[in-house]
């Protein structure tokens, strides 16, 4: 599930880490890897990875944006 937007950034996280996963993830998939069992775990492990890179990039967006509007304080 993903976060709220008061949510504190993971400390750890590791966003390209993350889509690596994700990445890799999906080239097994396509590759015919996997039994149908084991596509379903991987996918649902995909959609959490991704879930968790949307938070990420939120919270940084959130930083910018407040980053942006004190420098336009200063002005």
């Amino acid at each position: 599930m993903v976060k709220s937007k008061g949510d504190s950034p993971q400390k750890d996280f590791r966003y390209e880490e993350k889509v690596a996963e994700v990445e890799g993830i999906i080239s097994r998939i396509e590759a015919g890897e996997l039994d149908l069992e084991d596509v379903f775990q991987e996918f649902a492990a995909a959609v959490k990875s991704l879930q968790e890179c949307e938070t990420f990039l939120q919270q940084r967006q959130e930083q910018v944006d407040l980053l942006i509007e004190s420098l336009g304080d200063e002005l």
